[in-house]
């Protein structure tokens, strides 16, 4: 059983536990963090979209700055967000109807009181305009690009398994729906690691680069990644759902996590955890533990436990 990473403190009480595993490599890429269990394969959810992106790239998608930060993102659907995934579709020649994922409301919980759950503001619509883009490029077909077989796909099947040194275990179908491949979290890391140690200009340091660039398009205004990237220089970060956190330092530690039962609530108090294990400075330290409230007041806190 992966061991206990957070508690969840209410009163003087702890009510929960979140159990997980985590990997992180030193800058040399030898072990530096174990806990739990992470040569068990898991679906890293969004925390791939990095990879897919250096696919993308690969094949020919000349998106720059901000742009190729939002190929990356799971945004938080605000409206330089979608105005972003708009001028990826018109380069194409495409609209939004075009866009296979499906309608949501933005992260955002203050913008989606405001406006309309569409496509656009999915906040994985910027990878799949870029995938999009990507297949009009090269001549592929638009309507089956979120097929496995499709050869967008394949090409970032191959990525995925080059970047983490894997065979692919397991196929299935995320969120969005497109193609979700299995990796252990030690594969996850050993990505991260070289997207920030590749070489200037190539297809991976570029979207590197433009993700810490521009940390507000890959996320949101509002959201921890930007946060952490903003705390840390040269910091990568991408999150996943289900409670996976992947990300490296310039000078290529990096790490991986993930929640077991899934809850988001304990993946940032996990992640600066290991950051810090890793040597990260500069982190507030109001992002180490996550408050719990009772009322109109504070009760307690979720936290990190066992670094």
């Amino acid at each position: 059983m992966n061991p206990v990473l957070v508690e969840v403190e209410r009163s003087g009480f702890v009510e929960s536990r979140h159990r997980g595993s985590v990997a992180g490599l030193a800058a040399d890429g030898s072990p530096a963090v174990r806990l739990g269990s992470p040569e068990d394969p898991v679906f890293p959810r969004s925390a791939n979209k990095p990879m897919q992106a250096v696919a993308m790239v690969r094949h020919g998608l000349g998106l720059e700055d901000e742009l190729l930060a939002l190929a990356a993102a799971s945004h938080s659907g605000e409206d330089f967000h979608v105005t972003g995934v708009q001028k990826i579709l018109a380069g194409a020649g495409l609209g939004a109807d075009d866009l296979r994922c499906p309608p949501q409301w933005p992260l955002d919980l203050e913008l989606a009181l405001v406006r309309e759950k569409s496509r656009l503001r999915m906040n994985c619509s910027g990878k799949h305009a870029a995938m999009l883009a990507t297949c009009v490029i090269n001549g592929w077909p638009t309507a089956s690009y979120l097929e496995a077989d499709h050869p967008l796909q394949l090409a970032v099947r191959e990525t995925v398994t080059e970047l983490t040194g894997e065979t692919i275990v397991a196929t299935g179908v995320d969120g969005c729906g497109a193609p979700l491949f299995a990796v252990t979290l030690t594969g996850l890391v050993r990505a991260f690691r070289a997207l920030v140690l590749a070489e200037p200009g190539s297809p991976a340091r570029r979207v590197a680069d433009a993700m810490r660039a521009h940390p507000a398009w890959t996320s949101g205004t509002d959201r921890d990644e930007r946060r952490l990237m903003n705390a840390v220089p040269g910091l990568l970060v991408k999150c996943g759902a289900e409670g996976i956190d992947a990300f490296a330092f310039a000078d290529g530690r990096a790490g991986a996590i993930k929640i077991d039962d899934g809850a988001m609530r304990a993946r940032t108090p996990v992640t600066v955890a290991t950051l810090r294990a890793l040597g990260a400075e500069g982190i507030p330290e109001a992002m180490a533990t996550v408050p719990v409230h009772g009322g109109e007041s504070i009760a307690g806190e979720i936290r990190a436990v066992g670094f």
